[in-house]
């Protein structure tokens, strides 16, 4: 195959895929067999593996005449449905899925041909259900009243199954019945019992159900004018005849209301949960709370956000031959502002720009090191040194570049750290002292660079149950993306959970439903006191949405059918609030249908979003609380799409990072590279 297909496959290759020998790894590998291999054979040819189990499996080669050859091979399974680890096959995901596998050639050789290869289906299933627990409401079951319950279906190791096939019923429908999803509706008094069936397995809640004595509810809202996407907290008070509060009574919630405009109002307005209520459009809200046979009610006004700046380009640091990757923002030892963008999938570059006056950026230095990919460049908080990332390294040695930037214009390399990092760095995160770099996407490491020229291994997280792609480091606690895990935050020097940076000890892990948890930023709020995690997904390529799009990631070439397609996406953020890292809760998104998210950027509560083929997205994310989907709120302050006509693709916005450096927001777009932007001040109402 030609050096560019060779490079189209490249770019394929999840941040799953692992270099492995043959033979399970027990023979000394020989890259130069890569060059002979003509078949490749994986036993057993098809794979049936439960979610968590790990099954083993063997990978061999063999040349033209049937010789066994121990080449490299590159072993990559599906994101969230099966990975590969050691030589095995882990269950990640229920469906039907594949390991692709293939035959590398030795380090620096470009084969005319594509090398063998071999996909093997895996079909992943559940673990068997072993107990099913239904939770103690925390709510009574009165008669003419009803409550929803919750159930746990456990399996052996202890894990939940998610979203399991239930069938309810109850002991004396006449006291009362329960609907397909365990809401129950307590007809009369008397002693029932409610049970739950999963796979054959019963778990069973015996209540009694007593005359309600309620007579009125008193609902209270903690706001009556307000905008739209303002959180406003409603209080119900179930009252028996004398005035005293029934507290262990259930109530539901709904909503009515008259729309401001009623042309082209949506289907849903707004929405009231667990006695907190937020509008999407203007309009007046009635707020009802029922329980048993009473109800009450309160009412708001919701006026529009109206909160819609302008934003114009302000100066540029144009890439166009090669894709453009992370970037970071920097003041240099010197006083002067300095950019550093990463380059993907095109000969390890990376640029160095003087930004201090953003109208004029100028490129100062440039440097290559051995990588396809530098995905991630970050610099340290006192600016003392940066770090390139590493992946596709001719050597496959890969690991970080450290850059001393004593001369922020013209940075010159400190050291190469490969030790541990060699299987391919992703993403990093610098501290004056330590630097946090991912080691293909199984864990990460953390090294000690008081003395940059000679880095020195302190120690390492591995989170059992997911892979890692991003890592942020705020008050003693990493927070990590983890894909299927989702946000998992560790102690690496808080000490509040026995953690140091010599001894990294795991606080909580908190999944979110995507299972794509591609990116992570926390930020701490300093009018509400509390610590929000932004968790972003990244789902390449759409399929299963009906706009699909394309997928290729380089120009126009009429000799390659297809190619010069935008990337198409999904995915979205999620906003977790990690004030008591033990018990996060996810209060709200940030959800653009038709694009998906990449890395992000938080300060005095605004939000700077790279959405991708979105372009940059701004959004208020301030209040007391948050709630629902703030896209669809009017919280959207200002979209920038940086169309470039002579690009890498040409007009093809594809944002990667936002980052807010003196009052200027500076992206960086895959096909165009540096832009700085300012945002227009707010404009004064208008009388």
């Amino acid at each position: 195959m030609t050096l560019r297909t060779s490079l189209l496959a490249m770019t394929a290759v999840f941040a799953l895929a692992l270099l492995w020998p043959a033979a399970l790894w027990a023979q000394q590998v020989n890259p130069e067999d890569g060059l002979r291999a003509q078949q490749v054979v994986v036993d057993p040819s098809e794979l049936s593996v439960r979610v968590g189990e790990r099954v083993p499996f063997q990978v061999r080669a063999y040349d033209a005449e049937g010789n066994e050859l121990f080449p490299e091979f590159q072993v990559r399974g599906t994101m969230g449905g099966v990975w590969v680890e050691n030589g095995e096959a882990v269950g990640v995901g229920v469906g039907e899925h594949s390991i692709a596998v293939s035959v590398l050639p030795p380090p620096g050789i470009v084969l005319e041909e594509s090398p063998p290869s071999v996909s093997v289906p895996v079909e992943v299933g559940w673990p068997a259900v072993e107990t099913v627990e239904i939770q103690e409401p925390d709510k009574r079951l009165y008669q003419g009243a009803s409550l929803r319950l919750d159930l746990r279906a456990l399996h052996a190791d202890g894990s939940t199954r998610g979203y399991p096939d239930v069938q309810w019923s109850t002991s004396d429908p006449d006291v009362a019945t329960v609907d397909r999803f365990g809401r129950v509706a307590a007809h009369s008094t008397g002693s029932v019992t409610v049970t739950a069936e999963v796979e054959g397995v019963q778990g069973s809640l015996t209540t009694e159900v007593v005359p309600f004595p309620g007579e009125r509810v008193e609902v209270r809202a903690s706001a009556q004018d307000v905008h739209t996407g303002d959180v406003v907290h409603l209080e119900a008070r179930v009252l028996d005849g004398t005035g005293s509060e029934i507290s262990d009574a259930p109530v539901t919630w709904s909503l009515e209301y008259v729309p401001h405009d009623s042309i082209g109002v949506p289907q849903s307005p707004g929405q009231v949960r667990d006695g907190r209520f937020v509008a999407d459009v203007p309009g007046q809200y009635t707020i009802f709370a029922r329980s048993g046979t009473v109800e009450g009610w309160a009412s708001v006004e919701v006026q529009g956000r109206n909160v819609v700046r302008r934003i114009h380009e302000v100066g540029r640091g144009a890439v166009r031959d090669r894709r453009t990757s992370d970037f970071w923002v920097y003041e240099g030892v010197d006083g002067r502002d300095y950019a550093v963008t990463g380059t993907w999938g095109t000969g390890g570059f990376a640029y160095f720009w003087d930004v201090t006056n953003p109208e004029n950026i100028v490129l100062t230095d440039s440097v290559q090191v051995d990588a396809r990919t530098i995905n991630d460049v970050k610099v340290s908080p006192d600016g003392r040194y940066a770090v390139l990332t590493r992946e596709g390294a001719s050597d496959r040695r890969n690991g970080v570049v450290i850059m001393d930037l004593a001369d922020p214009a013209h940075p010159v390399v400190a050291s190469t750290f490969t030790e541990g990092l060699t299987g391919g760095v992703h993403n990093t995160f610098p501290t004056d002292d330590y630097l946090f770099a991912l080691s293909a996407g199984e864990k990460y490491l953390i090294l000690d660079v008081t003395d940059i020229y000679n880095p020195r291994y302190v120690s390492e997280y591995r989170h059992p149950n997911g892979r890692v792609h991003d890592l942020w480091v705020k008050d003693g606690i990493a927070y990590s993306a983890q894909w299927d895990a989702g946000v998992v935050a560790v102690d690496v020097g808080h000490g509040g959970w026995g953690g140091s940076i010599d001894n990294p000890v795991l606080i909580n892990a908190y999944e979110l439903p995507s299972g794509r948890t591609h990116e992570v930023i926390p930020y701490y709020q300093e009018s509400t006191g509390r610590l929000l995690v932004f968790a972003g997904d990244e789902i390449i390529g759409r399929q299963g949405y009906a706009l699909e799009g394309g997928t290729d990631r380089f120009p126009y070439d009429p000799d390659v059918p297809g190619s010069g397609r935008p990337r198409s996406t999904a995915g979205y953020m999620h906003i977790v609030d990690f004030t008591d890292p033990e018990n996060p809760e996810k209060i709200a998104r940030y959800h653009v249908p038709d694009y998906g998210t990449h890395n992000s950027w938080v300060e005095d509560d605004i939000l700077y979003q790279a959405y991708y083929e979105g372009g940059l997205r701004i959004v208020d994310v301030s209040g007391d609380d948050l709630m629902g989907n703030l896209y669809t709120q009017g919280r959207e302050i200002a979209v920038y799409k940086p169309y470039d006509p002579i690009g890498f693709q040409r007009n093809a916005p594809m944002v990667w990072s936002a980052q807010l450096h003196r009052g200027y927001v500076f992206i960086s777009d895959a096909n165009s590279g540096l832009w700085a932007l300012e945002l227009e001040p707010e404009e004064p109402p208008i009388p």
